[in-house]
């Protein structure tokens, strides 16, 4: 297998969404026994939290169902971004045109969304929670959790396409 494989989450301040998926994602890798192959990160596309944490409703609603987000810390996409990951998955179409402003020619990251293995989906956009109640921490954290888990079937299946 490939020796190592970088995801880098994405949405705007890097204190919801984002922060969840890396959690949820990092989770199901070392659920699936690849967490020594796959490294998962988080930032956003804006600087207005640099080095906050996480959201208190966004560790709430993660913790209640056995992630904790406790030791992320908010940082800023940086041109280096492209090159260290390998794959960076924007939480909405925003997110997503901003990270493609940023992205230097000959960028090795390929760029999607969070949601993109859930065809079932209406959008690919992930709602942002910030300005809602409580219940929009837990549909962020529904949506992503079963994206995660079909972002680990496609991640095992490039790891060993990488080997062979």
């Amino acid at each position: 297998m490939k020796q190592h494989y970088a995801v880098l989450m994405v949405c705007m301040g890097n204190i919801c969404r984002s922060p969840t998926a890396e959690g949820v994602l990092r989770a199901h890798v070392q659920q699936a026994g690849l967490d020594g192959l796959v490294t998962v990160d988080s930032a956003g596309t804006h600087a207005y939290h640099i080095g906050e944490a996480p959201d208190p409703r966004s560790c709430k609603a993660a913790l209640q169902r056995g992630y904790d987000l406790s030791a992320q810390r908010a940082r800023q996409v940086t041109a280096a971004d492209f090159q260290r990951f390998d794959l960076i998955l924007a939480a909405d179409r925003a997110n997503m045109a901003a990270l493609r402003a940023l992205c230097p020619p000959g960028s090795k990251a390929r760029l999607d969304f969070m949601l993109a293995p859930l065809a079932q989906q209406p959008t690919l956009e992930v709602p942002d929670p910030y300005y809602g109640g409580p219940g929009g921490f837990d549909r962020v954290l529904d949506l992503i959790e079963q994206a995660s888990a079909l972002w680990v079937d496609q991640l095992r299946q490039t790891l060993r396409a990488a080997a062979d």
